[in-house]
């Protein structure tokens, strides 16, 4: 396999879904091939059963490990069993299991440096659970596998529309309880730096949306504002961060105000996702943004009511596809520059000129 190349490592999700679908659709195209090199985790045999169901052309190889994977093709490493059985639009258990099991191959490769980024198709939450994945969703499953102590930020994106949420799967009894100073502060600067970073926009601009209607109406119709949200946005600009709101969510989503920013972070799932989804749904894409491991996946579920009909758009999963690879480049990128940071200079005035003096500076201490 030529090393140049990123190493997409793809998890087969929900083999009732419309997983394999998108992934067979997606790298029908030769281009994608050129682009990367592709590794599904899955069951081969469940891959054609399929490209057949589907009548698709996309041909694959089968290897028993990601390091044989071969620049120009489409592999598979097999890591369900052989005796998969493909229900379409059925929730089942073992389904469940073999999602997992892709889940927690590719992570392990991913640990053992055999793969570069991880685009995982959509998932049942309910046929996934078990004594080894008791998550709300894979944000939650990778923070804690592959977060190395890191917090995870879920961002939804297309182009330069980006949503974050403050806080993700959980009950919308349990958000206002959740919220604090803290969270919503550490989440700002989790953005901060994925926009900085991740996204290379050199002085991210990010609009904060408030938790109650028309943002609280100076405590009217809830205190959060005034008591968790502005206190946080005051703490992430005394650090430099260029925080502005909060914004009452429905005049601020359906106005011109949202293109004037780098990003959007919402308080809660619905309050960014449902006007994110109205806006792009067919191309938009998740991004786990924080962690070392860069995980991206469609905007969309397992589509049970489309699933084997041959009919589910792959735009989405082939967006979740560039972005992983980007926010790769930009990440090596970023580090690259930084290989060499220079000095601190300091000026000394003596006389009537300045002078730049070097040699005050430590050869240890840099910027």
């Amino acid at each position: 396999m030529e090393r140049n190349k990123i190493r997409v490592a793809i998890t087969q999700g929900d083999i009732n879904g419309v997983g394999y679908e998108v992934i067979l659709k997606t790298f029908a195209d030769p281009a994608m091939l050129e682009l990367c090199t592709p590794i599904i985790y899955g069951s081969p045999k469940v891959a054609a059963y399929h490209r057949k169901m589907m009548n698709l052309q996309t041909n694959f190889s089968i290897v028993s490990s990601a390091s044989e994977a071969a620049h120009g093709k489409l592999s598979v490493v097999s890591c369900a069993g052989d005796e998969l059985k493909v229900e379409f639009a059925k929730p089942s258990e073992e389904a469940g299991q073999a999602a997992l099991d892709a889940l927690e191959h590719a992570v392990a490769d991913w640990r053992a440096g055999l793969i570069d980024v991880l685009v995982t198709a959509p998932i049942n939450k309910a046929t996934i659970q078990s004594d080894s994945f008791h998550f709300p969703g894979h944000t939650e499953f990778i923070q804690e596998r592959a977060g190395d102590g890191a917090k995870a930020l879920m961002i939804l994106m297309k182009d330069d529309l980006r949503v974050a949420l403050v806080t993700g799967h959980i009950p919308v009894k349990d958000i206002s309880s959740t919220l604090t100073k803290e969270l919503i502060e550490e989440k700002l600067n989790i953005f901060n730096r994925a926009l900085r970073i991740d996204f290379r926009v050199e002085c991210p601009r990010i609009a904060v949306l408030a938790l109650n209607p028309h943002a609280g109406d100076h405590g009217l119709l809830g205190s959060e504002e005034q008591e968790i949200i502005i206190p946080a946005m005051e703490a992430a600009r005394a650090e430099g961060i260029q925080c502005f709101g909060p914004y009452a969510a429905d005049g601020f989503m359906g106005s011109d105000q949202l293109m004037a920013f780098d990003g959007v972070l919402a308080m809660y799932h619905d309050q960014g996702l449902a006007p994110f989804k109205a806006l792009a749904m067919d191309e938009g894409v998740n991004f786990t943004a924080g962690l070392p491991l860069v995980r991206t996946s469609p905007d969309h579920g397992t589509a049970y009511d489309i699933a084997g009909k041959g009919i589910a758009s792959e735009a989405s999963f082939r967006q979740a596809v560039y972005t992983a690879i980007d926010v790769f480049r930009n990440r090596l990128h970023d580090k690259e520059c930084r290989v060499n940071p220079l000095r601190k200079q300091y000026y000394e005035k003596r006389d009537d000129s300045d002078k730049l003096k070097l040699d005050a500076v430590d050869d240890e201490e840099i910027l």
